[in-house]
């Protein structure tokens, strides 16, 4: 993976954030309002303002890349978040846990209100602010609503703000959303937040496929990325289910990969095509130890080779002595090819038992 976040942890997280900071040599992100609660040892109604931007600042002293921020949800965006009767409500623990606060308290959200430190002490760090969507949407029913929009509204305004004060920004994204809708919210959040990074998490285009979200995340990630979305969040197969295991996290990882280079080659990003056309050489010479080295996870590529081995020459199990890449470059090298005996054989009982 390119990046971390701390978006599966709670409680007293500095040792392990430190711990972590100290291994990887990926881009380490966190989510304040995670911490404040554990960090701060108070009640949520209990924690102040000037609390939560201690915690800001306590993540930039130990040098973390990117925070969550989640300014956005103001009393605007919460108004048009009411508005809107949502049939999942807010689903970002974050943007629940500020929403809880504002109401609590009858306070302004404090990221919003004190904004100009937030962006101070990020500056002072340099850390980039990833602009949280507090009220993405947690169900199709959701996407696209007053509330989202009216936030990205907020956003967009805060994005500009950023740069004013010389801090780098993202913005993220849906969420849960239909195939339909993606291509138009990446156009609006490009032209509401000024062409900032666009930071998406899937979207997930069906709400019915739990434990293969990382499948509905990829599909949505994909044609999220082609249309304009720069950062694709990893997705595992225990979203909503609970806290994703090592196995989880690698084919979430993975998945999140191949959609992002299926879209790279859509928007013809140099060398991305190439990779592809190197793999297409090596199949067509049947090279399978070039095949495992250029595949995205040449492990388990190898696994499943390995774990049917063909009788057929080089061919795979698939297809056997039937391999059409086998047949064609010998009858275009003025070989002759028979599928007599035993291989013959050998193929058709295959084709049989797998129909």
């Amino acid at each position: 993976a390119e990046s971390l976040m701390d978006l599966s942890n709670y409680g007293k997280t500095n040792r392990f954030r430190r711990a972590l900071l100290a291994k990887s040599t990926a881009m380490i992100g966190t989510v304040p309002i995670y911490d404040a609660i554990g960090y701060l040892e108070k009640d949520l109604a209990e924690i102040t303002a000037q609390d939560f931007l201690r915690v800001v600042r306590a993540h930039a002293e130990e040098g973390v890349d990117f925070m969550t921020i989640h300014a956005g949800i103001n009393r605007r965006a919460v108004e048009a978040f009411r508005r809107a009767g949502r049939r999942m409500n807010i689903v970002s623990r974050g943007g629940s846990l500020l929403f809880a606060w504002m109401e609590m308290t009858g306070n302004e959200n404090p990221f919003f209100e004190r904004y100009d430190e937030v962006l101070e002490i990020l500056r002072e760090y340099d850390v980039t602010i990833s602009l949280g969507d507090a009220l993405r949407p947690g169900c199709l029913d959701d996407s696209t609503d007053a509330g989202q929009v009216a936030e990205l509204v907020e956003l967009g305004h805060l994005t500009k703000r950023a740069w004013e004060r010389d801090v780098q920004v993202m913005v993220e994204g849906p969420g849960h959303m239909a195939l339909n809708e993606i291509a138009a919210n990446m156009t609006l959040q490009k032209r509401l937040c000024h062409s900032a990074p666009f930071y998406v998490l899937g979207p997930l285009v069906t709400d019915v496929a739990p434990g293969y979200d990382h499948i509905t995340a990829a599909i949505g990630g994909a044609l999220a990325a082609a249309h304009g979305a720069d950062f694709l969040c990893c997705v595992t197969p225990a979203e909503h289910l609970r806290l994703p295991d090592l196995q989880d996290v690698r084919e979430g990882v993975i998945a999140g990969k191949i959609a992002a280079h299926a879209a790279d080659i859509a928007k013809g990003i140099p060398g991305a095509r190439e990779w592809d056309s190197r793999m297409a050489d090596a199949r067509r010479a049947l090279d399978w130890e070039a095949m495992f080295r250029l595949a995205l996870d040449g492990g388990k590529a190898r696994a499943y080779f390995e774990s049917a081995p063909s009788a057929a020459g080089h061919a795979c199990s698939m297809c056997g002595n039937m391999c059409a890449v086998q047949t064609t470059s010998r009858i275009l090298a003025g070989e002759k090819v028979a599928f007599g005996g035993s291989r013959a054989t050998e193929c058709l009982e295959k084709n049989a038992a797998t129909s």
